[in-house]
């Protein structure tokens, strides 16, 4: 019995280790870290109310003190000839005051704090995870054209004809401290992508200078700190003159500071130089991995020609029973998305409570998303979430959803035709950029199970989301939104098996809300009967 308690715990250590980290690439994790930090705040809590009571006892001496200098030793120079007078001084100076100055339970109350703190600093974020948080960020900015300026104030907005309109009401929000913005700033300063660190730092300037400059313990910068880095910011974009402004401004802080009186010096000689160098104004980096970047991003922000689309004659909505007798009393609703390619979504596909046993049974799994490198499996800033895989034996609601799947779209799901249920959570600003679900190399691990390259997707929304999220299809032009409990359906191979390249699409970045799906895969092998090849080889 001792043993299997030993292993359990050691199991319960191994899960809790491989939960720590990349916390900002699942909400799920970010929810953890509110309860992690309410166990910090108790700690602070007793710490506070420790060091009152030790602050109100100094109050006591001092007042003590205050009152014998003001009254005994004023008041009469006999006084001092008394020698208890002159014993309770004496006294006093040699050891009440190093008892106070001195203090041990001083001491004992900071390390209480700080072995609290220890106690839960495997579970707080990491370097990675505060980085990860400022990309996430930068990404909604960028994807949704958001303001800085309105970020800091809790406000998702953006210039449209010249106005600034609200992208979307959160029900709660926060507004940023100057601090705050200068850690997403320093993040992009340190990768070098000066257009993001000189709109964040520009921001941390403003809003520092609102407050006067004061600087809170708590804090990571001083206005010194952001002007420095905004500085050599706008010298890398190539605006040496607003360099030199604010190096001035920052000798005014530190005039004997030899490093900023140096990039002073160099600024102004290369003003008066013949040919300076050009402020071309802030360019956005270049993707590097991204060719459809404009596309992808205007169709996350528009739901492009959605429209248009619903007054598609083509386009139908019906209940669909698939000619399967279990359908035919309860049938589902279908809405023909689109034709080329074929994608379908059926609403109200799963209940509340079967969603929420599924996220239940996955929160234990989740780890970092991957994606195909080579033959390998590998993380990528394009994939930011977490994701569990769950088999049909992990719960009865898992092993329904395989039936509904397979009843709606005539396929044979049971593993190895199909994958197992993978469930995922993403995470800030998490997203998936424009990406085949079939494998187009034949090096991919989708062919690991010898059973085909993946012929096509059923993906389930888990969750609503307030904003954001919709997965977009590039190339055919249009977006889909979130539908709470819907599923969607699409071919991703030709009958004649050859990948249909109409099918890229992407998961736009989550602005608001917990974003959680369960794709289920469904490959070649196993469909021979239920999908059959097309006379036409061009099909």
């Amino acid at each position: 019995m001792k043993k299997l308690s030993y292993l359990c715990f050691i199991w319960t250590l191994v899960l809790v280790r491989r939960s720590r980290g990349e916390m900002f690439t699942s909400v799920q994790n970010v929810k953890q870290a509110i309860r992690c930090e309410e166990k910090l705040m108790d700690y602070l809590r007793i710490y506070i109310d420790q060091e009152s009571e030790r602050l109100q006892d100094i109050r006591r001496f001092y007042d003590k003190v205050w009152n014998l200098h003001t009254g005994l030793y004023a008041g009469s120079a006999a006084a001092v000839g008394n020698p208890l007078v002159a014993f309770t001084l004496i006294k006093r100076l040699h050891s009440e005051w190093l008892n106070v100055v001195y203090s041990s339970r001083a001491q004992r109350n900071t390390e209480d704090l700080r072995f609290g703190y220890e106690e839960e600093e495997a579970d707080l974020p990491k370097a990675e995870d505060l980085q990860g948080a400022a990309r996430g960020l930068m990404r909604l900015q960028d994807v949704y054209a958001l303001q800085v300026s309105g970020l800091s104030r809790g406000r998702f907005q953006r210039i449209t004809n010249g106005e600034v309109m609200n992208v979307c009401l959160p029900d709660v929000s926060v507004s940023l401290s100057g601090d705050d913005c200068f850690m997403v700033g320093k993040v992009a300063y340190e990768q070098q992508d000066y257009y993001h660190s000189v709109q964040w730092l520009e921001e941390s300037v403003r809003l520092l200078r609102g407050a006067g400059g004061q600087w809170s313990p708590e804090d990571e910068g001083t206005l010194e700190h952001v002007l420095d880095h905004l500085a050599f910011s706008y010298f890398k974009t190539g605006n040496v003159s607003f360099a030199l402004s604010l190096s001035h401004e920052l000798l005014h802080h530190n005039p004997m500071n030899e490093r900023v009186l140096k990039n002073v010096e160099k600024y102004e000689k290369l003003l008066v130089a013949a040919s300076p160098p050009r402020a071309d104004g802030l360019k956005r980096p270049a993707s590097t991995h991204l060719r459809t970047r404009e596309t992808y991003e205007r169709l996350c922000q528009t739901q492009e020609s959605q429209s248009a689309r619903v007054k598609d004659p083509v386009l139908f909505c019906d209940y669909y029973t698939n000619n399967r007798l279990a359908l035919l009393l309860q049938p589902v609703r279908r809405e023909v998305l689109s034709l080329q390619p074929f994608v379908v979504l059926y609403h109200d596909f799963i209940t509340d409570a079967e969603a929420k046993d599924v996220k239940r049974l996955a929160q234990l799994g989740l780890r970092r998303s991957v994606v195909a490198a080579g033959e390998k499996q590998a993380t990528a800033d394009y994939r930011i979430s977490k994701s569990a895989w769950l088999k049909d034996s992990a719960g009865s609601n898992v092993e329904k959803l395989d039936q509904r799947i397979s009843l709606i779209t005539g396929l044979n799901v049971k593993h190895p035709s199909g994958e197992y249920l993978q469930v995922v959570n993403y995470g800030i600003g998490g997203h998936y950029e424009p990406h085949f679900d079939h494998a187009t190399s034949p090096s991919s691990p989708v062919f690991k199970l010898k059973t085909g390259n993946r012929v096509a997707t059923f993906m389930i929304y888990l969750s609503p989301v307030e904003a954001g999220g919709s997965t977009a299809f590039i190339y055919a032009n249009f977006s889909v939104p979130v539908v709470e409990k819907a599923a969607i359906f699409w071919w991703n191979l030709h009958r004649n098996g050859q990948g249909d390249e109409d099918t890229l699409h992407a998961g736009c970045p989550v602005l608001i809300g917990d974003k959680w799906v369960a794709n289920k895969w469904i490959h070649e092998y196993g469909q021979e009967f239920e999908r059959r090849c097309s006379l036409n080889p061009e099909e």
